[in-house]
Parts: C-alpha cells; structure tokens; sequence
C-alpha cells in the first residue's frame, strides 16, 4: 500500500525538496504553510528532585512568512513529541492538557521577532535521567519546522540550596508582613528585556511573562522578590508577593531573568500592570515594570436554539414532572459526529478499518463499494480530490468520502493501523468506536479526519472525563451536563461545522475514547441509562454549561470572565474548594466541588441546580 501511495504521489503532484544549511551547522527543514522557527534560547539541562517542579523557557525567532499568535486560529503552543501526543511524567497540573504544556508567551510575534515557551516541569517519584522532546505547533495548521527541542532532565536526590518559588498573584493572599528600612544605597536596575512590549488578554485570563533586569549597582543580589503595585523604596508593607527567587546571587553587571504570572484586569479596555523589585527586602530605587495590557472583549457567545412558543410551552406544562425532571419528549434522540482522528503521519497518512461484525462501505453518497465480512479490512486515504481504497482487490478510487457502516447497529468497528499506546504513550490503545466511522477530508483546514457517528448515549459511554470510581451522583451529575454540551452543538452545528462534525473528540470540546473506555468504566453507563436524555434548560431552552476542574472558593459569573449577563450562571460558594488554587475559568460548575458535594450525600440533581441558578432538568428523548 505503501509504494502504492508514493506512486500515486509522483504520478499527482511533483515534489521539491528544500534543504537549508545554516552557518551552526543545523538543519531545518522548510518552511510549511509560511510556519519556521530557530530555536534562540535553550533550556537544555535541568536537575530536579523526585516531586519538585521547576519552570523552564525556550525562545524561537520566527523565521517564516506566518505570525505567531497566542490565541484564536494557528495559535501557537508546544506538545510533547517524539512520539507526538504522548503523556509525559512530567506533566504538571499549570499545563493545558496532558500533550500540551503551554502557549506561546506573546500575544503576537512577527517574521523576525523571537517568541517565548515557558512552562512547568514536575519531577516524578522515580530518579534517573530523562529526555524530554516538544515540538511547537500552530494549531490546525503545521507542526514548525525548526521547532522541535528536548530537555534532558536528571532526576536525582534533594541538593543543598533552594530552589525557585512562586506565588500566584491573588488580593488578599501570598502577602509579605515586612516593613523594612534597608539600606538601598548601591541598589539600582534596569530591565532589559521583555517577553512582550504590550500584552493583550481576555478578561481575568492568567498571563505568562517574563523579563530581564541587569544589576547596574554596586551590591550584589542575593533574594529578589517582585510585588504588585506602585511602591516607595524600602517599604514593602502588606503588598502581594508575585515571585520569589532565592538561587544564585546576581552581581554587578548581570541580568537576572525573572519569570511570572499575573491576572489581567476584569473590565475591556487599555490597562498598565505596575510591579516593583525588592532585593533582600529593599525596593530597588526607581525601577518599575510597567506592563500595558489591552483587554478584549473575546468571550463566547450564547446563541438561542429554536423552541416552542411560549404560548405552546405553557400550555404543555400539564406536562408530567416527576422527581424534579420535566417530561418535554419532543424529538429522537440525536446522533452526533465526533471528529476522532486526524489522519496524518501518525497513521501513515491512511486509515485500515475492521468491524467486529460484516460491515459495509460506501460513499458519501450512498454507493456500495464493497461488502465485506466480519474483520474484514479496508485500507483508505485520501490524497489529490480522491478517496482511494484497498478491499483486498487492489487499488480503487472515487470522488466522495468513504463510510465505513456495520450491518448491526451500535457494532463496533476498530481502527487497526492507530494505537494509542505506541504513538501517544497512552496506558490503551482505544481504536475502537461504535456505529459508523467516515473519511472525510476538507479544505478549510487542508486535512483529513476519521470521524465517528453515533448515538448521543452510546457517545456518552465512551466520554473519558472522569473515572469508573467517582461517586455515582457525581457522574450522573458530569453526564447530564456532558449531554447537553453535545445537544447544544448538535443544536447549532456551527462550532466545527467547516470540518463535517459536531464535537471533537479532544480537551477543547469533550474526551472520547470511545468502546475502549465504555469497556473500561460500566459504572459510567450505568449512570448514563439512569439519567438518559436529561439535559440543562432554563426557559424552555437548551442551555450552555461551562464546567471546569477546581475553584478557590467559589465560582465566577460569566460577566466576571466574560462578557454580557447569563441568568444562570451566577457565583455560588464552593466551600470543599476554598483555600485552592482556581484551576480553569471558574464559571459553572466546579468538578471537584461537585464531587465533594456527591461525596457528602448530595444527589445529582441538586448538585446541577446549585451551580446552575433557576435551571430545569428537562427529559428530551427516552
């Protein structure tokens, strides 16, 4: 199949190979889709104790056609890599998800300027020494040349010294008590160096920074702290600590990177964040870090489904309610389609498919290529307006995508050349998906997906965003909440529209693994069948409901975060929260308060009314 491929590859299309030689010696390759970076600055080698996390930065001067930016379409960000999409045991719990570690640093950097990677590093139990490779990516559009590094890092024992700290900047937490009158004679600096010259930020959006600040006095520093806000020198007071480093001294001439984080302001519009440099409990005369922030008003839109009339709802509110869930079944269930794959180099650029029962391929427009039995395999691509297929009689062809379809309902049908465990380091493979798989390329991102439809229940089966042990009330809560993301997209139909499906099958929608994960955790289906076609409503129709990992004591409103007013989606208290680190964008409903909740004898049903304020629990389709 393979030299099959490369024929039909040279017969198509004539390749050019580009090699360019730098004067170090290194080889990049070209340029892809205008995307090319050369890696500037490196963080190479790290030792770390077994628990410990550090933070480590990379620089790339963007050496391509294409800006890089930091949000919206081809953001930019790292992955693991080698192979791609891989766990790494370094994760850290800052990172975006567990093949992600960070965004670009800058909001925007042009052809010629050097962008910045910062991201955590947390060691694990086990000592020895580790490579660690990354890869920067422009989201839906190339993996960067040149921009590939690994971190050899040396997980050993606890050594003398102390290791850098930081403190998140938060009102009222993290403060320093000292109120000294140090000597500040021979104190001075200037800052030499920042991540990005202007910063612009969704409302309360956690931002990354980093600067450089040379010593131009006559003192050696030994403890340097930055601190929120306009200060007069050697009066520290009460004011909120952003970062605190105690390894290395920097002497005369030197420059101290500083790396951080801070929260943008609440309200759109122009703002400039102040920080100030203390050294050893003294202010640094005359040195201040004024950062502009720009605040947009970026925030997800909520869009009205059609519903009834108001006349015909009231009217059927003679309908039955029973234990706190409205009887509206109106409609058949809806069947969903969950981009699963992106077919690429991971796969060899072509999918081989089986089902666990005769199966039948077609095209997109119901056309019978082949009928095939049980276990039977295909092997399919696409390349150059054609979809090519194997079925064991060589080679053919045909203008429409292709449909993998078994003759039972529900069957399930695996993916034979991906596994999870060989190309992402995965603990499973979950090559197997129930119902119909398609191959369908677009030409609004310029690629291929395998995607996968079925039934919003036998969807929900396989969602792998909790585990098979979680409180029974606590899952039946995340499902119905689950179903109704799926049914509010299935609704619009516009998120990934461009792409032929409703939902991926990734961190940016919701985690599907498909039957490998429904065989894995019956505990879930059994919480699926116990609240089946139960979704979120407020006023008859279907609402949005944001959810996120943990809170700090309560939740946000959506105006906090966003922008515009959602009835319910109010701040509530979360109190099994409270003295935590917010994790996610704090609006809706908080996981681990909500499984505090189950935990101590709450049923899901009033769990989901207390995060979401004046809400219905509607039954849509049985």
């Amino acid at each position: 199949m393979e030299g099959v491929k490369k024929w039909i590859g040279a017969v198509l299309a004539v390749f050019v190979s580009v090699t360019a030689f730098f004067p170090s010696g290194i080889i990049f390759a070209a340029p892809l889709k205008g995307y090319e970076a050369v890696q500037v600055v490196a963080s190479s080698k790290l030792t770390i104790v077994p628990g410990e996390t550090k933070q480590v930065s990379v620089g790339f001067q963007n050496v391509g056609t294409e800006s890089w930016v930091n949000d919206g379409r081809s953001y930019v960000s790292v992955y693991t890599h080698g192979p791609k999409y891989r766990t790494s045991v370094f994760q850290d719990t800052t990172w975006l998800s567990s093949t992600q570690p960070a965004k670009l640093t800058e909001s925007s950097v042009r052809p010629g300027e050097v962008g910045h990677i910062q991201f955590a590093l947390h060691a694990p139990a086990t000592a020895g020494t580790y490579a660690e490779t990354f890869q920067l990516a422009a989201e839906d559009a190339a993996w960067i040349p040149g921009g590939q590094f690994t971190i050899n890092v040396t997980v050993g024992t606890a050594a003398s010294g102390s290791s850098q700290k930081s403190s998140p900047s938060s009102s009222g937490s993290g403060s320093s008590s000292t109120s000294v009158s140090a000597d500040t004679s021979g104190l001075s600096g200037i800052v030499l160096l920042r991540s990005a010259k202007k910063i612009t930020a969704k409302a309360n959006e956690t931002v990354s920074y980093t600067v450089g600040i040379k010593n131009t006095g006559t003192t050696s520093w030994s403890k340097r702290s930055l601190h929120e806000g306009n200060l007069q020198a050697a009066s520290l007071g009460s004011s909120s600590v952003v970062v605190s480093k105690t390894s290395g001294t920097v002497g005369p001439g030197a420059m101290d990177l500083i790396d951080f984080t801070f929260q943008a302001p609440s309200k759109k519009g122009s703002h400039t964040v102040t920080y100030v440099l203390a050294v050893d409990d003294a202010v640094v005369p005359d040195l201040e870090i004024n950062i502009p922030v720009e605040v947009t008003s970026d925030a997800p839109s909520v869009k009205s489904a059609p519903v009834k009339e108001k006349a015909a709802r009231e009217k059927e509110a003679e309908e039955s309610t029973t234990d706190g869930i409205v009887s509206d079944i109106t409609m058949e269930e809806p069947t969903v389609r969950i981009g699963v794959l992106i077919v690429d180099e991971e796969t060899d650029d072509e999918v081989v498919v089986s089902c666990v029962t005769s199966w039948k391929l077609y095209d997109g427009d119901s056309g019978l290529l082949a009928e095939l039995n049980k276990d039977e395999s295909v092997e399919a691509f696409y390349k150059k307006d054609r979809y090519w297929y194997d079925r064991g009689k060589g080679l053919e062809k045909t203008g429409s995508y292709l449909r993998f379809v078994p003759d039972e309902e529900n069957a399930v049908c695996k993916v034979e050349n991906f596994d999870r465990r060989v190309t992402r380091n995965a603990a499973y493979p979950d090559n197997e998906f129930r119902n119909i798989l398609e191959l369908r390329y677009n030409s609004a991102k310029d690629r291929t997906w395998l995607i996968n439809e079925l039934d919003v229940e036998m969807y929900l089966r396989g969602l792998a965003e909790t585990s098979n042990v979680s409180h029974l009330e606590f899952q039946k809560t995340l499902i119905t909440v689950a179903r109704t993301y799926a049914l509010y997209h299935w609704e619009r139909a516009t998120k990934h529209e461009e792409e032929y499906f409703h939902m991926n099958a990734y961190a940016d929608d919701q985690v599907y693994r498909g039957y490998g994960q429904e065989s894995r955790t019956p505990r879930l289906t059994s919480s699926v069948e116990a609240t089946e076609g139960v979704v979120v409503t407020y006023d008859g129709k279907t609402a949005i409901t944001p959810y996120f990992s943990r809170s700090d004591g309560r939740t946000r409103d959506w105006g906090e975060v966003w922008y515009g007013d959602v009835a319910w989606l109010k701040s509530v208290p979360a109190p099994c929260d409270k003295g935590k680190t917010l994790w996610g964008h704090g609006v809706g409903m908080s996981a681990s308060e909500a499984l505090c909740q189950a935990n101590n004898g709450k049923e899901w049903k009033d769990i989901l009314k207390y995060f979401y304020t004046g809400i219905d629990l509607t039954r849509r389709w049985k």
